[in-house]
């Protein structure tokens, strides 16, 4: 009597109709956040008359603009904002969650938001993060779920990817296409298509024979590979993925006892239960280089369709009365996705004896999954809105633990316009995890296919990234170490300044750089605000100083990336751009120092190996703090200071054991270079 049927699937309710909920009411508040995934604006949307948001991690086909349906990854955590104070709720709920939002008018006027968490199965168990500032949330909220896994420097270079490049003389070609072009990268990534028949852990035999020599090609250029794993296993005899999981009894199981069974890319599949610590220790074996023939160090994995995707099932996913042990689908179908990371994540570091840093991409997601690698924002179109909304969607991600995250540049399916993409790769450069990706069947779209002059203009938003890879680099440690969001909503570095509390079209990287990409087409201007009264900020082209506390109107054309420092900052660069980040490993640094209005300027530098665990187990990093005050000291190999805001010529010292250089700087209105030889 309890069974419900949707469409042609039925729903076996053992355990009969279930539901549990909690209203929160927030005295003081109209702003609140979080809750992702869902393409939608920053600042969360009343729901009264409408849908609540929904978290329920699906495979969606070209998803909808502002719009509170579930996407493919969920996280049960809401930020509310005031000028008073920063709080959070952890409703730690794996099921089926949907969340009411009411922004009311309270007593006296005051404002108030009425949040109410309705999730189908499960029990009460939620965290309140008292704050009182962002940065305390942040702390608190990385001491219950974890800290963003600090990835391999190179990951955080730009990856080009499509569904799908061909074959080994395809890969080589685009290999060296970059090459020609002169554009740097550091991943090239194989989609569905490389395997034999959808078996993972495989090569197409005809297409990728010699995957090993495939990928020593990449590595004598220093670079990496990535492919694609996906969690739905063909039940095939002959594969032997397949055998060892049913012998093992590892798949996922229906109602009735057998093995659940759905399908997807390889055509008829079996959905191994990651839930089981005994199955996610046999996947994470099958990464060893003796397991997964044709693999190599420079290899890295790709987790897609973990939602689980079922293509016949109910709204393309695993039925909830499918069983993971003793407990239904509908108890935990949001930890799937987290579960697949987590087993891929440490098979590629068993692998390497637990002494290489792992990479994986995962589409599905849960509270906690930041721990494991990064994260996209899954399907998104050629379009305009598409590009504003990664935006907002980043932002998201961030305030809640995940801070690696990005959008398929360029847009996954339809085709872009030239100046959309040449846009988008300006914006992407600017946004954690940098990669171009493509459908199937959208016409290639490699950055020189486009004409010289929009080669140069890709080619300079990625060398830009590659520039300022060193202060990429120290915001992911810093996240790694306190859970603090590196690409950030102004509010966070200004809590207590309304005018940032809806903005959602520019950005903060860590609290030195603001970032307004140009995302509107045919743009000859954008608007920025630079927050803080009292403070400037400099344009990173120009050098040219602003106040802060103003909007601030900026011509562009369409080789502008409008980007400015803030004083009283030191940033980090290198300015020898290399073809990759690891080429670029022994290359000195550039220091840009930003004054504030009293003459002073602080920052850090983070080095260490770039790839292994040795930064923690070992203690093998080097982290110093730069400060300028009259006199620039600082112990590390640099061999550029570019100071903004001078007035007046100023005398640095570099300082290193046993050896002292002395320059005098000479300054001008826009700012300054004296190049130091060492």
């Amino acid at each position: 009597m309890w069974e419900e049927t949707f469409k042609s699937h039925t729903d076996n309710k053992p355990n009969g109709p279930s539901s549990i909920s909690l209203d929160f009411s927030l005295p003081g508040v109209e702003h609140v956040y979080g809750i992702p995934e869902h393409a939608d604006s920053l600042k969360l949307k009343t729901t009264d008359g409408g849908d609540p948001y929904r978290l329920f991690n699906l495979d969606v086909f070209q998803y909808e603009l502002f719009n509170p349906m579930a996407l493919y990854g969920a996280i049960p955590v809401m930020l509310s904002h005031s000028a008073q104070r920063t709080m959070g709720i952890f409703w730690l709920n794996a099921a089926e969650t949907w969340v009411d939002i009411n922004y009311v008018q309270g007593s006296s006027e005051t404002p108030q938001t009425d949040v109410r968490w309705i999730s189908e199965s499960g029990i009460i168990d939620v965290f309140i993060m008292l704050g009182p500032t962002p940065t305390d949330v942040f702390s608190q909220y990385a001491s219950l779920t974890g800290t963003q896994a600090f990835p391999p420097l190179s990951a955080l270079a730009y990856h080009q990817c499509r569904w799908n490049y061909n074959d080994q003389e395809d890969v080589a070609a685009v290999d060296q296409g970059f090459d020609e072009h002169d554009i740097p990268y550091d991943f090239i990534w194989l989609d569905i298509e490389h395997t034999d028949g959808k078996r993972y852990f495989t090569w197409d035999p005809h297409k990728f024979p010699q995957p090993k020599d495939m990928l020593q090609g990449l590595m004598d250029k220093r670079r990496k590979m990535v492919t694609i794993v996906d969690p739905h296993i063909k039940v095939d005899s002959s594969y032997k993925i397949h055998n060892e999981i049913r012998s093992k009894g590892f798949y996922v199981k229906n109602k009735d006892g057998g093995d659940y069974e759905g399908w997807c890319w390889p055509g008829n599949s079996g959905y191994p239960d990651f839930t089981n610590p005994e199955m996610r220790a046999w996947w994470a074996s099958m990464f060893a280089y003796d397991q997964y023939e044709g693999s190599m160090e420079n290899m890295y994995t790709w987790n897609d369709m973990n939602e689980p995707s079922v293509f016949n099932g109910p709204e393309v996913t695993m039925h909830k009365d499918a069983l993971h042990g003793n407990w239904e689908n509908r108890d935990l179908h949001n930890l799937y996705g987290l579960y697949v990371q987590m087993a891929t994540a440490e098979g590629l570091i068993e692998r390497s004896g637990g002494v290489e840093r792992p990479f994986v991409l995962t589409r599905a997601f849960f509270a906690g999954s930041q721990r494991y690698g990064a994260v996209w924002t899954g399907d998104n179109t050629a379009e305009w809105e598409h590009l504003k909304i990664s935006i907002p969607m980043c932002l998201s991600l961030g305030l809640v633990g995940v801070s690696f995250c990005g959008a398929d540049v360029g847009g996954f399916f339809k085709s872009p316009s030239t100046e959309l993409l040449v846009r988008w790769y300006q914006t992407g450069a600017y946004q954690p995890f940098f990669r171009a990706h493509a459908h199937l069947d959208t016409p290639r779209r490699e950055p020189w296919l486009f004409g010289p002059e929009n080669t140069a203009l890709i080619r300079e938003a990625v060398r830009q990234r590659y520039a300022l890879l060193p202060y990429w680099y120290q915001l992911f440690y810093h996240a790694h170490h306190s859970g603090q969001p590196v690409m950030r909503p102004l509010w966070v570095e200004y809590p207590q300044d309304t005018a940032t509390f809806s903005m959602d079209d520019q950005f903060l990287l860590g609290e030195d750089l603001l970032v307004h990409p140009v995302t509107e087409e045919g743009g000859r201007g954008v608007t920025a605000y630079l927050p803080g009264k009292g403070e400037v900020w400099f344009d990173v082209h120009t050098f040219q100083k602003h106040n802060g506390a103003q909007n601030l109107y900026i011509p562009v054309t369409i080789s502008s990336i409008p980007v400015f420092q803030r004083g009283g900052s030191i940033i980090p660069r290198k300015a020898r751009v290399r073809r990759s980040s690891s080429c670029m490993e022994h290359d000195p640094y550039t220091l840009f120092v930003a004054l504030s209005p009293k003459r002073f300027a602080q920052g850090e530098l983070y080095i260490d190996d770039g790839h292994t665990f040795n930064f923690d187990k070992q203690k093998q990093f080097i982290h110093r703090r730069l400060s300028f005050a009259n006199k620039f000291i600082t112990p590390s190999w640099i061999e550029k200071i570019v100071i903004l805001g001078a007035s007046k010529p100023s005398k640095a010292t570099l300082k290193t054991p046993g050896e002292f250089f002395q320059f005098i700087v000479c300054s001008n209105v826009s700012g300054f270079h004296t190049q130091v030889g060492i």
